[in-house]
């Protein structure tokens, strides 16, 4: 190893032993209490992103939800107790407890129509 390539790797680690030094010195003036809450400070922004992250992921599995339109069967992804339209037809649905219903003003009565076979008079 030669002195060049000596003095190149000590130029590129004089930052970092600079400020080894001075938290050694902080540190040794009794100083501790900034040291530590630099530390701690650090850590929040290190720990900050990863935490949000998982929380935001987690957020996600529990809100998002993917059912069929209840009017024209077609699937697709909402988020939990919003009110949304269907990309599909466009009626208006509300997303609750995990399945997607249809949207109906207070006073509206929803019926389902049921085909019932005729009989002639005849018979």
């Amino acid at each position: 190893m030669s002195f060049k390539t000596f003095e190149w790797n000590l130029y590129h680690l004089r930052p970092w032993l600079i400020f080894i030094a001075v938290i050694w010195l902080l540190g040794s003036l009794g100083l501790g209490w900034l040291v530590n809450s630099l530390l701690i400070i650090v850590g929040l922004l290190l720990l900050a992103p990863i935490l949000a992250f998982f929380g935001f992921r987690w957020w996600l599995q529990r809100n998002l939800v993917t059912d069929r339109c209840p009017v024209c069967d077609y699937q697709f992804t909402g988020l939990n107790k919003t009110q949304l339209q269907c990309p599909n037809c466009g009626e208006l649905l509300l997303v609750q407890q995990g399945h997607f219903q249809r949207f109906t003003p207070e006073g509206t009565i929803d019926v389902t129509a049921v085909e019932v076979p005729a009989k002639s008079l005849e018979d």
